[in-house]
């Protein structure tokens, strides 16, 4: 009777574990934004039972937006069909995925498989490019996210959105608050409270230049045209 007791014991124990359990994909592709994914990365993988996978369309090492920075990915995407989270991050290379029928068809066969399909700055247009974002608010780095449109998603400049299971960030730094916010929905403000604390993400920048909105007119006007000409 001991070792049936002991048994179901660990059969339950087993079974919440299993139910914990949260898989995280991460798409890297060649000129992508570092904040983009390791800003998200440094919450997500932080909550309990995590496992967080980087895949790239092919295996081998990715190069970010600035060329100066190379990651490995072990993982070719092909190689993942379900996971729990996908994050799309974004950067100068996802105006190549927009296009990139393997890109796109792996995320339109992988986003009912999720529980939260998400992006940061530019990744919502790989997400738009995909399908996924037709008649949905969604929203982009302000100085791209107008393009939403033209893949029939609904521009809103907000620095978080989520519409369902789908949750969009602005720009770069935007991608630490979107997964603070899906932290909390996953495993309670608790939990996102203590991540929030852990990496000490208390935001207090010298300038207030972060939007639009805030920064002197001719800062925005000469970085539209320096991100126009990149």
């Amino acid at each position: 009777m001991q070792h049936a007791d002991q048994s179901a014991g660990q059969d339950t124990s087993q079974s919440e574990a299993q139910s914990t359990a949260l898989h995280i994909t991460v798409l890297l592709f060649d000129r992508f934004t570092a904040l983009d994914a390791v800003g998200p990365y440094e919450v997500l993988q932080r909550l309990p039972g995590a496992t967080l996978t980087f895949v790239a369309p092919t295996a081998g090492p990715v190069s970010t937006d600035t060329n100066n920075l190379t990651m490995l990915v072990e993982t070719a995407m092909r190689e993942v069909e379900q996971t729990d989270v996908l994050v799309v991050p974004g950067g100068l290379g996802t105006g190549a995925l927009q296009t990139d029928d393997d890109v796109l068809s792996w995320i339109r066969a992988i986003h009912p498989t999720t529980r939260f399909t998400t992006s940061v700055c530019t990744g919502s247009m790989v997400l738009a490019a995909a399908g996924l974002l037709r008649g949905v608010e969604a929203t982009c780095h302000w100085a791209f996210i107008e393009h939403l449109a033209e893949h029939g998603a609904i521009p809103t400049r907000k620095r978080v959105v989520r519409q369902g299971k789908i949750i969009t960030a602005a720009g770069v730094s935007a991608g630490i608050d979107m997964a603070l916010t899906l932290a909390a929905e996953v495993s309670g403000d608790e939990v996102a409270q203590a991540i929030q604390l852990g990496i000490e993400y208390d935001p207090a920048p010298p300038f207030s230049a972060g939007t639009p909105r805030t920064a002197p007119p001719e800062i925005t006007a000469r970085l539209r045209a320096h991100l126009a000409g990149r």
